[in-house]
């Protein structure tokens, strides 16, 4: 039987991993451009995968957490979260950055909610509410218009294939998601390790056998894998389990639509890019999404 327990009230530690996770996700994007810019796709997500998968477990094995019975329902979960919220979505993102903007790959990720949503309604303790809709519509909307007009256009030759492999891993990440609200008791850590682990598994074979051995480079490209796997994937992999264990998936979904908000920002604090009106239209709707879908919560936090 399934253990489905109510996600308790977000914390504020809670509301600062997702603050957290907004700058770092944001910035991904941009890393995994520079990245395949010396690197194959297959190698970026197996090399970042790699790379994050050993940081945790060596971070376990030194904090001495308790590692799982593995029991036949502990490793279902284990490899199906590990090939849906690793090898597959990083290996989606990675090919379909090759024919689409960094900014559609951040729009696809805001889209995440959407898919949330009706997801937790149906396989978890998190009912879909109309105020939860509006917010979560409203912030989806912000990021939209953050990113701009002709972003959404269905475009020609591979780029229709990349805006697909981009929606798919938001897809996949929702389901990813729901899994691991919905998995047996493990510690945190070691529950991100193990399904970065997984996520090895998968990826490095596929790696060796399309794209053959990679050789490390003290360029540019490798120093953005190397950052790859320690933040955007063991440190966030590490978060996002935490705050889906405690607040649940739904609360979760508010770091998506602050993505493109982040990457945008990011562009301008470190490559000197303008910030267009849309930009604080977009903050307005996305922070105003946020109140309305977690109103309860922010009203908790504020009266403490």
């Amino acid at each position: 039987m399934d253990r489905r327990t109510a996600p308790s009230a977000p914390t504020a530690t809670n509301w600062a991993s997702i603050g957290l996770l907004g700058v770092i996700w944001g910035g991904t994007f941009m890393v995994v451009a520079v990245a395949l810019r010396g690197y194959g796709p297959l190698t970026v997500s197996a090399a970042r995968v790699t790379l994050g998968a050993a940081a945790l477990l060596g971070l376990a094995v030194l904090l001495r957490r308790p590692f799982p019975v593995m029991t036949r329902r502990m490793a279902k979960y284990l490899v199906i979260i590990g090939v849906l919220n690793t090898a597959l979505p990083f290996t989606l993102l990675s090919w379909g950055q090759q024919y689409v903007p960094s900014a559609f790959a951040g729009i696809s990720m805001a889209a995440l909610p959407l898919f949330v949503l009706p997801l937790a309604h149906v396989f978890s303790d998190e009912p879909l509410s109309l105020r939860r809709l509006l917010g979560v519509t409203l912030g989806f909307a912000g990021a939209v218009v953050l990113v701009g007009p002709g972003i959404l256009a269905i475009g020609e030759g591979m780029e229709p294939l990349g805006q697909i492999a981009c929606v798919a891993a938001a897809i996949s990440y929702a389901v990813a998601s729901i899994m691991t609200r919905r998995a047996p008791p493990i510690d945190s850590i070691v529950f991100a390790a193990l399904t970065l682990v997984v996520g090895t598994a998968f990826l490095l074979p596929g790696m060796l056998i399309v794209e053959g051995v990679p050789r490390f480079t003290a360029t540019l490209p490798g120093f953005a894998i190397i950052g790859l796997g320690l933040l955007p994937t063991a440190l966030a992999a590490l978060l996002r389990v935490m705050v889906i264990r405690s607040a649940g998936s739904v609360f979760m979904t508010l770091v998506n639509y602050q993505v493109p908000l982040w990457a945008m920002l990011l562009g301008a604090v470190l490559l000197d890019e303008d910030l267009p009106l849309r930009f604080f239209v977009a903050l307005a709707m996305i922070l105003a999404g946020l109140a309305v879908s977690q109103w309860n919560s922010l009203k908790r936090l504020l009266l403490r």
